[in-house]
């Protein structure tokens, strides 16, 4: 059966999707083809309509992770005020939702220990999705005023990501809790976000 350009393309979308979601959960080594097909509801076959490899795979769900994640500050930005905006993506980011939800959670945090092991095509596509998602923070924070946004968006999103990886990496509710309080609370203040208030759930 021969299928339409538009119906390899939704496969192809699922398939990366699932790809997506168990790289942030168990780490790019850990990752099987036939179990992604298989949640994807494909044959393990049907791998190679698709991908030329399971590293053509990797490069392309680290550039879905990061479409995702620009998609996900979008959405939070959309029709509000650049300040009130960031707010919400710092709140989400250092909440106890994102800490949690690894499979749906921004690929930095979750893939960053990674890298060093990856090859060439698999690093050079999570540098095009950091940047890509550090020009967009950085272009909201010169909307609200910020000197050097470029240089604050670096330092906001290496705090963020620092804050969720050592929060993940404790069992005990409190002491996370703390320091993804502890880290929002000081961002905002530094940010002058204090005053906002984005209504989005906090640890």
């Amino acid at each position: 059966m021969r299928y339409t350009a538009e119906h390899k393309q939704q496969t192809r979308a699922r398939v990366l999707k699932e790809a997506a979601a168990a790289i942030r959960l168990n780490g790019p080594d850990r990752v099987a083809v036939a179990a992604i097909m298989a949640r994807a509801g494909l044959t393990h076959g049907g791998f190679y309509a698709h991908f030329a490899s399971k590293d053509d795979l990797l490069v392309a769900a680290i550039d879905q992770m990061f479409s995702e994640a620009l998609a996900y500050l979008d959405g939070l930005l959309a029709g509000k005020p650049p300040a009130d905006g960031l707010a919400a993506y710092i709140d989400f980011y250092l909440s106890a939702l994102h800490r949690d939800h690894r499979h749906a959670s921004c690929p930095l945090p979750a893939m960053a220990a990674d890298l060093p092991r990856l090859g060439a095509p698999a690093r050079e596509a999570f540098e095009r999705g950091a940047a890509a998602l550090t020009s967009r923070v950085a272009a909201v924070l010169a909307e609200t005023g910020a000197e050097e946004p470029g240089t604050l968006a670096v330092s906001m999103l290496s705090e963020m990501v620092g804050a969720v990886v050592l929060a993940r990496s404790i069992a005990d509710a409190g002491p996370w809790v703390t320091i993804l309080g502890a880290s929002r609370d000081a961002l905002k203040r530094r940010l002058q976000l204090a005053h906002t208030d984005s209504g989005t759930i906090r640890p």
